[in-house]
């Protein structure tokens, strides 16, 4: 993900933030990307996905167990840190709560970027993730904030700026940018492949790669993933090219 204002040598540290394990697969190969360069790159998930319907009767904590192995599998095979809350499957709300968790989260780690979901999918949880992962940048600008959300921890406020980055949704209308993911596309597919195999979907490896293959014709790579950048203001340009 080449950021704005950046240079490719710097060292950048990304949090990637969803509300259930296997939520990630959209950004898996730009995570193995960054990782392998060097950047600290932290993904996260708000739940365990505890409700999942495919589990049927399965006891909520035991779906749980078998979530946070799966979280714990993904993040280690594409080379990154990982936390998981539990915040509750269905019960998120995008409330103020929820986004001091993830304010703390910030104060902690410093993020330069973040990616989550976009701000329109079906799904309540992954809307209300979205909410809180935005809400929580303007919350953990502010001390007192910070101190409420992590009492006795010491954390500074993290005020520099932080690029916002969503998965892709037509109804969003922002910016896309792409990140060529050339040469780490198969630490992904292996992802989605392991998901795949346990939950019986028909998107595999091969979907996997077919859809990056898709974007990556659009910017002329082989393979690319795609995001929306919202973000107030961009750094100043010299020229327009």
């Amino acid at each position: 993900m080449r950021l704005p204002g950046w240079s490719y040598t710097a060292r950048v540290n990304i949090i990637a933030i969803f509300a259930h394990p296997d939520d990630e697969l959209g950004c898996a190969a730009t995570l193995t990307k960054h990782a392998a360069r060097g950047d600290q790159v932290t993904l996260v998930w708000t739940t365990s996905g505890e409700n999942a319907s495919q589990f049927g009767d399965t006891a909520p904590d035991e779906v749980k167990r078998v979530r946070e192995g799966h979280a714990r599998d993904v993040s280690e095979h594409l080379g990154v840190k990982y936390r998981l809350y539990d915040l509750g499957d269905t019960r998120l709300t995008g409330g103020r709560d929820e986004a001091l968790v993830l304010a703390a989260l910030y104060a902690e780690l410093q993020p330069d970027a973040l990616i989550t979901w976009d701000d329109f999918n079906a799904h309540p949880d992954h809307r209300m993730t979205a909410k809180a992962v935005f809400d929580a940048i303007t919350l953990a600008r502010i001390p007192k904030v910070v101190e409420e959300a992590a009492p006795g921890r010491g954390l500074s406020a993290h005020r520099k700026p932080v690029s916002f980055y969503q998965y892709v949704a037509s109804e969003s209308g922002r910016p896309i940018v792409h990140v060529d993911v050339t040469g780490f596309e198969d630490k992904g597919a292996w992802a989605a492949e392991y998901y795949s195999a346990f939950y019986k979907w028909e998107f595999g490896s091969s979907g996997f790669l077919a859809a990056r293959a898709q974007a990556g014709r659009a910017v002329g790579v082989k393979f690319a993933e795609r995001f929306t950048l919202r973000r107030s203001a961009h750094p100043p340009l010299d020229y327009l090219v």
